[in-house]
C-alpha cells in the first residue's frame, strides 16, 4: 500500500515539474532567441518481489517478478529548432539563418553565446562604439575581441553582410568592409549547453568547445541577416496540447493516492 502512496507521489512531482517547463515556455513566447524546453522523464529503481525460480508453490519459472517505484524527471533538454525571422525597424537588429551562435562578453568576464541577435550601439572606454547587447555585454568579433569603431562613424550608416563583415559607405556611398566581422560559433552538441539567464548559454564538457565558423571548415556556415530578429520556437499549440497530458497525467497520480488511502482504510477497518 505504502509503495502505492510513493509511486503516485512521484508521478505528481514529476508532471508538476513538467507544468512548470511549460508553463515557462509559454511566458517566453515572445522572447527573442528563447528555445522551448522539454522534460524528459526516467523510471525509478525496480524491486524484485520474486526471483526467475521461484513461486508460491515453489515451482521453477522462467522470469521474476519485478514493480517500479515510480519515476522523476531525468533532464530538461533545450530544442534548438530556427524559430521564426521577424522583421524589425532597428538597423541593429541581426538574426542567424543556420546553426551558429552570436558571443558576447558577459559581466563576469566570461564569454556566453546567444541566438537574440537585439543589438545596439554603445559608447565604450576612450569615445569608442561598442557592439552590445541589451544587457549592455560588448558582442565578440571572429577573433574573439569586442566590435569596437571609431565615434566618428554614424552608426545609422553601418550596415552587415550576411557573412557577418561590418560594412560603412565611402565618399561614393558604396559599402565598404572595415574588416570586422561579428562572431559565429556552433557546437558539436548545443544541447548540452548550460543556461544562463533566457537567451544565453554557457560552454560545458558535455556541448563540447565553441566551433568557430571564421576559423573552420567542417561546420556549414550560417547567415546574418540586418533588420530582423529570431523569434522564439514555442509553439503555442503544442505547449497547449503538452499542458493537456500533463495535467491529466496528474489527476491519474493524485488518483492513485485516494485509491490507495482508501483501501488502506477498508484495511483498518477489517478489526472493527
Amino acid at each position: 500500500m505504502v509503495r502505492s502512496l510513493w509511486t503516485g507521489a512521484t508521478g505528481m512531482n514529476a508532471q508538476q515539474t513538467n507544468v512548470d517547463t511549460i508553463a515557462n515556455n509559454l511566458a517566453n513566447v515572445n522572447t527573442m532567441g528563447y528555445k522551448t524546453q522539454v522534460a524528459e522523464f526516467k523510471t525509478l529503481l525496480y524491486q524484485t518481489l520474486q526471483t526467475k525460480t521461484t513461486t508460491a508453490n515453489g515451482d521453477a519459472k522462467p522470469t521474476s517478478s519485478q514493480v517500479g517505484l515510480g519515476t522523476r524527471v531525468s533532464s530538461l533538454n533545450s530544442v534548438f529548432t530556427q524559430g521564426a525571422l521577424l522583421a524589425s525597424e532597428s538597423n541593429t537588429a541581426f538574426a542567424i539563418e543556420g546553426d551558429g551562435f552570436f558571443a558576447v562578453r558577459c559581466g563576469d568576464g566570461q564569454t556566453r553565446y546567444t541566438r537574440n541577435g537585439d543589438f545596439n550601439w554603445s559608447l565604450g572606454a576612450g569615445n569608442t562604439l561598442v557592439l552590445c547587447t541589451s544587457e549592455g555585454y560588448p558582442v565578440m568579433d571572429a577573433t574573439g575581441k569586442a566590435i569596437t569603431l571609431p565615434n566618428t562613424y554614424i552608426v545609422n550608416k553601418i550596415t552587415v553582410s550576411s557573412n557577418g563583415d561590418i560594412l560603412y559607405p565611402d565618399a561614393n556611398n558604396t559599402p565598404q568592409p572595415l574588416g570586422i566581422t561579428i562572431g559565429r560559433y556552433q557546437f558539436q552538441n548545443p544541447a548540452g549547453m548550460e543556461r544562463y539567464g533566457d537567451t544565453l548559454w554557457t560552454v560545458t564538457p558535455v556541448s563540447g568547445p565553441a566551433i568557430n565558423e571564421a576559423t573552420s571548415n567542417a561546420v556549414t556556415k550560417s547567415r546574418v541577416i540586418q533588420g530582423y530578429l529570431e523569434g522564439s520556437n514555442v509553439s503555442v499549440a503544442d505547449e497547449m496540447v503538452n499542458l493537456i497530458v500533463a495535467q491529466r497525467a496528474y489527476e491519474m497520480n493524485s488518483k492513485v493516492i485516494t485509491t490507495t488511502d482508501t483501501m488502506m482504510e477498508q484495511a483498518n477497518n477489517l478489526k472493527r
